[in-house]
């Protein structure tokens, strides 16, 4: 009895970091640039200035501070206050078409090269998100196009 408690836990602990794995959080850098760090605290090393409107994954919130996962994979700190709800993606494919509709035969409405972020319209409910440009125009585009999903 005593070992099948041990090998249980075990199990549990895997189950639940599998699960919250499914359901990532994302937000993106609030309406200024924020500085980035290796470690929990102002005085650690800075890694980099990460720009408004920038999409991070949440990996670990703990108060004045959050781990954070960017587009290209890597992790850093960052003060919790330069976070923002608003979602946006970046694209990261050559050359994105935006669609008029949830559909790859509807008209194209823009174009976004790799690296332009995007803004979300409305709330995400299949392969497809309709995301706003900077300029104002509104469309569809495909999630595995762009990183913030």
């Amino acid at each position: 009895m005593r070992r099948a408690r041990h090998l249980a836990l075990p199990a549990l602990l895997w189950l639940a970091a599998a699960s919250g794995a499914a359901a990532a959080d994302f937000k993106s850098v609030g309406p200024g640039p924020a500085i980035m760090y290796d470690a929990p605290a102002q005085k650690s090393r800075k890694l980099y200035v990460a720009p408004a409107g920038m999409p991070v994954e949440i990996v670990f919130a703990n108060g004045d501070w959050t781990r954070v996962r960017d587009a290209a994979g890597d992790l850093s700190w960052m003060e919790t206050r330069f976070l923002s709800p608003r979602r946006t993606f970046v694209v990261e494919i050559a050359q994105l078409t935006a669609r008029s509709a949830a559909n790859d035969n509807a008209p194209a409405v823009f174009t976004a090269a790799k690296g332009v972020l995007l803004e979300l319209a409305e709330p995400i409910s299949s392969a497809w998100i309709k995301v706003r440009h900077r300029d104002g125009e509104t469309g569809y585009v495909k999630a595995s196009e762009v990183w913030g999903d």
